[in-house]
């Protein structure tokens, strides 16, 4: 068992103490000095471990965007890519509703304008993109446009009907699968 260093331990704990505190009582309603202090370190700690909250933010959206082993095993494993997209969103879906303000920081960057991606990590939408191309390769998602550009979509599509969730119009595991049926299959004949 590897031991974490006590600089991890804070992070760790700082991450535990906001994304609590998000939860409870939102994004912008919550200080760094409360998420110091529920981390039980002191505000110094936090500010060095941590620019500010809206990176601790980044940093709870990245780690969920991270950790998409589960779904590249399957791929891997030639999973139907319809199911596994309707999956993904699914799954997507439940995190956005147990982190409303996290969802909200996410779902509209224009909202979040320190709040950039850094660029070594797994994204979402390439992940996305790489289940709209194994569809294709299995001859189930139209072929008429490139992954990217219908991962796009998807995502524009999907973000719209979360922020409308979030906002109490219901989505549902239906609702999610019309939408990556549209999207993939096309509408039509």
């Amino acid at each position: 068992m590897t031991r974490l260093s006590r600089t991890e331990r804070s992070r760790s704990l700082i991450l535990t103490a906001a994304e609590d505190l998000f939860r409870r009582k939102g994004f912008a309603a919550t200080t760094m000095e409360e998420i110091a202090e529920g981390a039980g370190l002191t505000r110094k700690t936090a500010y060095n471990l941590f620019s500010s909250k809206e990176d601790i933010a980044l940093t709870l959206i990245a780690r969920d965007e991270a950790d998409d082993g589960r779904y590249r095993d399957r791929m891997a494993a030639d999973e139907d890519a319809k199911t596994l997209l309707c999956a993904i969103f699914n799954d997507s879906a439940a995190w956005c509703r147990a982190n409303p303000t996290l969802a909200e920081l996410a779902l509209r960057p224009a909202r979040r304008p320190g709040l950039a991606p850094p660029p070594d990590r797994p994204s979402f939408q390439g992940l996305v993109r790489d289940v709209v191309a194994l569809g294709q390769d299995q001859g189930i998602f139209r072929r008429d446009e490139a992954p990217e550009f219908m991962a796009l979509i998807l995502l524009a599509v999907f973000g719209q009907a979360m922020l409308n969730a979030l906002a109490g119009t219901p989505l549902t595991e239906d609702g999610i699968a019309d939408i990556v049926r549209l999207v993939t299959e096309g509408i039509g004949a």
